[in-house]
């Protein structure tokens, strides 16, 4: 018996990690998915399991930290547990560029491709299908999708005029 507690807490020893923040520092909150329950738009499998970064106001204790939650989350206590919360590493593709929109009056606008950026073919068992990158408006480069070009022709005549 009391090898087999050794072997154990050398397995949980060596998976453990210690995570100390700084107040300042910027944290992804765990929420756990709950059957049949929509959180954060997603329902199901797809339903995030951190949400956005939020920032570190201060520590409480050894394991403990209270962060800045927005008002839109005000029933929920703003002290979690070290175990809730993964660091958050800046990226600059995070930051997200200000470009004025034009807006329908119901506060929607209509994505629009910009650009081809370029083609291949699909190939299937018994027949081929010619695909388009396509590159949308107010959006970079690695945002760019592939997209049948049969179905992009239809709807967008016009991108085929710039190639």
């Amino acid at each position: 018996m009391r090898t087999a507690q050794r072997r154990q807490k050398s397995y949980a020893d060596n998976r453990r990690r210690d995570l100390e923040f700084s107040v300042g520092d910027h944290v992804f909150i765990r929420v756990a998915p709950m059957k049949g329950v929509m959180r954060f738009g997603k329902k199901g499998k797809l339903a995030p399991r951190f949400i956005e970064p939020f920032e570190i106001l201060d520590k409480i204790g050894a394991l403990a930290y209270r962060v800045a939650l927005p008002p839109s989350l005000d029933g929920v206590h703003n002290v979690f547990h070290v175990s809730m919360l993964r660091k958050y590493i800046s990226n600059p593709s995070h930051v997200l560029s200000c470009e004025p929109l034009q807006l329908s009056p119901h506060m929607t606008y209509k994505e629009r491709p910009d650009r081809i950026l370029d083609r291949q073919e699909r190939r299937l068992r018994n027949k081929s299908i010619p695909m388009v990158k396509v590159g949308w408006l107010h959006h970079t480069d690695e945002e760019a999708n592939w997209e049948s070009e049969v179905d992009i022709r239809t709807r967008y005549p016009e991108l085929f005029g710039k190639l």
